[in-house]
């Protein structure tokens, strides 16, 4: 948001891991990498969500070290991710786009992964940040504040492919340029996602939306959501239903003030967004926000919930 100690693995072990190879030329997918699962979907899907995974593909994107805006570090994240994607049988779509900044015109590039090849069915938008902030003095990893939401949204898009139906009316979002450069303000930060609905409002895709759900910072082992108190009311009605449903309400609550983050240009774009968001972590923007800092089991609460949520919104008349 607007906002390591750990054992050395080699990257491409991690990458193993999480099954991914990389795209050869890095650029984007024009179809899936893999065909979708012929078995029947799962009445429970959000059981089917690995906090384990999660944590494997976060693992994977800190290990890459600080990945900023513009960096070469940030182009193999969306390597990983992307070869990931198209694995589990999702298309990835390239939005690259330039966007002044304090530090001179800058190139960004958002990841839109679709499922099913058409641009026209999907309803709902489960996205995430995947750039680190820019720091002069400290190296930072943004174990919580980048990877975290991303390995996550990862690991959603293998879950979903296991139900084409509900795959096909998501779309899966990877931001660039979250963090701002100076100060966060209307045109320093969120460039990735102020970028992303502003075309969503010129094509008018934004009228086929009905909701969204933005993750940020959503790995801290002492586990605390803090949604903005001027989040979509039946949104945030809806989200702690389902926490309830999966006995993890007690992990989620307001906080005493609004947040500024990518679900804004959505709400703007007058798509209700809601942002589940760990703002109550210590070592945010500092050199501490590090992988053992972190815990699967909160990204396996994170994306249960939002599961459990997205199945109950997908099939409601």
């Amino acid at each position: 948001m607007s906002k390591f100690r750990y054992s050395y693995i080699p990257l491409a072990v991690l990458i193993a891991l999480v099954g991914c190879k990389r795209h050869p030329s890095g650029h984007s997918a024009t179809g899936p990498g893999a065909t979708a699962s012929t078995s029947p979907p799962p009445a429970e899907i959000w059981k089917e969500f690995s906090g384990e995974k999660a944590f494997v593909a976060t693992r994977a994107q800190c290990e890459l070290g600080p990945r900023p805006a513009g960096s070469a570090e940030l182009e193999k994240a969306r390597g990983l991710i992307t070869a990931e994607l198209q694995r589990n049988g999702w298309s990835v779509e390239r939005q690259t786009f330039t966007d002044s900044t304090p530090r001179g015109a800058m190139a960004f590039t958002n990841l839109i992964a679709r499922f099913g090849g058409s641009d026209k069915t999907q309803q709902f938008i489960v996205c995430s940040h995947y750039d680190t902030k820019t720091f002069d003095t400290i190296r930072f990893v943004g174990a919580s504040d980048g990877a975290s939401s991303t390995g996550a949204l990862m690991e959603l898009s293998r879950v979903l492919a296991k139900d084409p139906a509900l795959a096909q009316r998501v779309e899966l979002v990877f931001f660039d340029g979250e963090e701002a450069f100076v100060q966060f303000n209307e045109t320093d930060g969120l460039y990735g996602s102020r970028h992303y609905a502003k075309a969503l409002r010129e094509t008018q895709r934004n009228r086929q939306f009905k909701a969204g759900v933005l993750w940020d910072m959503i790995g801290d082992k002492d586990l605390t959501i803090t949604l903005s108190p001027d989040s979509p009311s039946q949104l945030s009605q809806a989200i702690f239903a389902a926490a309830d449903q999966l006995q993890a309400r007690k992990y989620f609550s307001f906080f005493n003030r609004p947040i500024w983050d990518d679900h804004v240009p959505l709400n703007m774009a007058h798509i209700p967004t809601i942002d589940l968001i760990d703002f109550d972590y210590v070592y945010w923007h500092t050199a501490d926000d590090t992988l053992d800092k972190l815990s699967p089991a909160s990204l396996q609460t994170v994306g249960g919930v939002t599961l459990r949520w997205l199945k109950s919104a997908a099939t409601a008349p």
